[in-house]
């Protein structure tokens, strides 16, 4: 019996349906690859979650990595700047009035303990030079009468009390000979014309030549100044309820304007002079690290409460609602959620997410949100 038109219709119905649900099925197959890839690039850093960045590349972007540092919930922020310790300056002058030879050094070159810096003739220093010479001559003509005295009582020809004056002028010539050299010494051990190489007593950098050839000099006038670079204190300037708080020993941590860290230790409290106010100077050594002279630098002096994480306040970025800090891994920055605590000095601490021994974006860590922020719009 044939079939009548409603079982033809509701057959050719199912007929559809079943090729429609193969086709999708059939669809969502060849997407499924291409998403599974997606997603696997994704994870991979692509531009999921990881700015790629290496040091080079980050520092050319203007990007600072610091370590996180740990501070207390009442730090005491201090403010100063680095300073030449008081052993690694050296303000050079000339030994004996005189003419400007050469000059040996310029600013900017690094010198030795004991390297020339100019050559200067002076006619105090040839006279001491002589005087030095005829000393010395007198002393070994005197030694050498003692001598023969010495000889001449021991064969029983002389008296003994003739062999103790050539004894006691012998001393005596002796003890001049000893001055002249030192009087010499004074005037830069000059030689027969009077010239002396005036010295650096430190090994440093020439940071200023006071003198040029032709030029004069008078006794005591600065001939150049020498830094040592490397040995550096930190000198803050305290009020007197933070300098009541600190003492002699405590830790600081610095961090400089350039985003570079040290470690330092006080090894100084002293008032103002002239200030009743209260107010003191700090110095403090550094223990690790490395700052230029003359950066102006901020410090934590953690005085109680519990020690958390801390990180500048720039590196506290909002992401997607959240707070996060780029924390330096392999390869390039990764965000990390925090819970940021208190703030103040230009640092804030961290309540949760991070252990404190992580590296993080600080200056310029706003660049790697844009970046990140900006792939994420690419995606969608």
């Amino acid at each position: 019996m044939p079939p009548d038109r409603k079982t033809v219709a509701t057959g050719v119905a199912i007929v559809a349906a079943l090729a429609g649900g193969f086709g999708i099925a059939k669809f969502l197959d060849r997407r499924a690859p291409a998403a599974a890839e997606k997603s696997e690039e994704h994870s991979e850093g692509g531009s999921g979650g990881i700015v790629k960045l290496t040091p080079a590349q980050a520092a050319a972007a203007g990007v600072s990595v610091v370590s996180v540092g740990q501070g207390g919930g009442s730090d005491l922020r201090l403010t100063g700047r680095v300073e030449s310790a008081p052993d690694a300056r050296a303000v050079v002058a000339a030994p004996a009035a005189g003419s400007v030879v050469r000059v040996l050094v310029a600013p900017g070159a690094s010198v030795g303990a004991g390297a020339g810096l100019a050559v200067i003739r002076s006619p105090e220093g040839a006279a001491a030079h002589a005087e030095a010479v005829a000393a010395a001559a007198e002393a070994t003509a005197a030694q050498a009468a003692l001598g023969r005295e010495e000889r001449l009582m021991k064969a029983g020809v002389t008296p003994r009390q003739d062999f103790e004056t050539a004894q006691a002028a012998a001393a005596r010539a002796t003890a001049n000979a000893g001055a002249a050299r030192a009087k010499a010494g004074a005037f830069g051990s000059p030689g027969v014309s009077g010239e002396a190489m005036v010295r650096s007593p430190i090994a440093g950098v020439v940071t200023a030549v006071q003198v040029a050839a032709g030029g004069y000099v008078a006794q005591g006038g600065v001939v150049a100044e020498v830094a040592n670079s490397t040995r550096v204190e930190v000198v803050f300037n305290a009020s007197a309820e933070a300098a009541a708080k600190i003492r002699t020993g405590m830790p600081l941590k610095i961090a400089g304007a350039d985003g570079s860290q040290a470690d330092a230790v006080v090894i100084g409290v002293a008032p103002l002079a002239q200030d009743s106010t209260g107010a003191a100077m700090i110095r403090a050594r550094l223990t690790g690290g490395r700052l230029t002279p003359g950066a102006a630098v901020s410090a934590a002096v953690a005085t109680e409460g519990p020690t958390l994480p801390t990180v500048p306040t720039e590196a506290v970025q909002t992401l997607g609602g959240r707070s996060v800090v780029f924390v330096a891994v392999a390869g390039g920055f990764k965000p990390q959620t925090v819970t940021p605590g208190r703030s103040g000095g230009g640092y804030t601490q961290i309540v949760a997410g991070l252990k404190g021994d992580e590296r993080v974006a600080g200056r310029g860590a706003f660049l790697l949100k844009a970046e990140l922020s900006k792939g994420a719009g690419e995606e969608e």
